[in-house]
């Protein structure tokens, strides 16, 4: 088979699979509203059953007041109905979780099916020859590198989330319960607790807003990278109390949004690392504007590794981000150049084009 052959070959075999991916796509979309029926229902239903547990908790309590007047039958039929009515909320509850799992998985998969729609319009040649129109080969490790790289990004974030705002959200709830069941026993202690649960909704309200900046800070799309970069190395030397420093030399241009985000989320990558890993006490980030490239570079006074040991650590140490940070630079035509030595700190330097983008 010729080169042409089988560049039209796999270009065949991308159309199919994303024809699969539409199809499969609107699938889901279907069913995500017949769950968000669902949904909906189903959280109404659990409302009304918490508010018939109030109801009947309250009923419980003025029971147990005057316990020693009522019949034993009436007590039993009391405790009974609170039982049924517990367990009712308790399934009606697992019924909704569940639907709301379902929910989930069906976006992630959507969000799946979605990339790689749209990875296909920048892959799939638009010439018979099976080429993009840059001339260069499509290549379907391209698509699994990039669907890859964003699914460990997912997973680090879900990971984040879990010990970070929905550990501190399963306090919160946990400290509005102490406060309910302290109101009827001990109501000056249960105002100091409102008290603590307020200053922790406050800590809270800051860390969500914290992670959302890191996520995506807005000031990126309205002003660009530079100022974007210094507000995030200064938040960085406040939080992580090294010594930050943000030099910018040339003159700033306004890049393409995709490449101003993957200059960001490197630097980000990179400043994790020297809070974490590199022991380092000072660390200086570069944005220079050159007339066909912008180079940022990462520099810190750390304890640094053998440079003759890099191929190693990009491959073995998968977590400090060096991997994914040359994926990157090399699918946006760029390159990465890393200088350490032990003792002597470490220097990334991420050089992408502009002229080409």
């Amino acid at each position: 088979m010729s080169a042409d052959n089988a560049a039209v070959s796999g270009t065949d075999q991308l159309q199919t699979l994303v024809q699969e991916s539409h199809r499969e796509y609107d699938q889901i979309q279907k069913e995500m509203k017949e769950i968000d029926v669902l949904i909906r229902q189903s959280t109404s239903e659990v409302e009304k059953l918490a508010q018939r547990n109030t109801q009947i908790a309250n009923r419980v309590r003025q029971m147990e007041m005057n316990i020693d007047t009522l019949p034993r039958e009436d007590i039993k039929e009391i405790y009974a109905g609170a039982h049924e009515a517990q367990m009712r909320l308790f399934m009606m509850r697992s019924q909704l979780e569940q639907f709301q799992n379902r929910q989930q998985n069906l976006e992630r998969q959507s969000q799946r099916l979605l990339r790689i729609v749209e990875l296909s319009k920048t892959i799939i040649p638009s010439d018979a020859a099976g080429r993009h129109p840059s001339g260069a080969p499509g290549s379907q490790s391209d698509i699994v590198r990039v669907i890859e790289a964003q699914e460990n990004e997912r997973q680090r974030l879900a990971r984040q989330i879990h010990d970070g705002p929905a550990q501190s959200l399963t306090n919160l709830i946990l400290q509005a319960e102490i406060c309910e069941r302290l109101f009827d026993t001990d109501p000056v202690q249960a105002r100091a607790e409102l008290g603590n649960l307020k200053t922790a909704v406050s800590g809270t309200f800051q860390k969500i807003r914290d992670f959302i900046l890191t996520l995506r800070p807005m000031m990126l799309d309205d002003l660009g990278l530079m100022p974007t970069l210094k507000q995030y190395v200064q938040d960085f030397e406040e939080k992580s109390k090294l010594t930050a420093n943000f030099t910018i030399v040339g003159h700033e241009t306004r890049l393409p949004s995709y490449t101003e985000v993957t200059l960001f989320r490197m630097v980000q990558e990179l400043l994790n690392n020297v809070q974490v890993h590199a022991h380092a006490t000072h660390v200086q980030v570069t944005l220079d504007f050159e007339d066909t490239h912008v180079v940022v570079s990462v520099e810190d006074d750390g304890s640094g590794f053998d440079a003759t040991e890099l191929q190693s650590i990009t491959q073995q140490r998968r977590g400090l981000g060096l991997a994914t940070i040359h994926e990157r630079a090399e699918m946006l035509g760029g390159k990465v150049q890393i200088e350490s030595r032990i003792g002597r700190g470490t220097k990334v330097r991420i050089e992408l084009p502009i002229a080409q983008q």
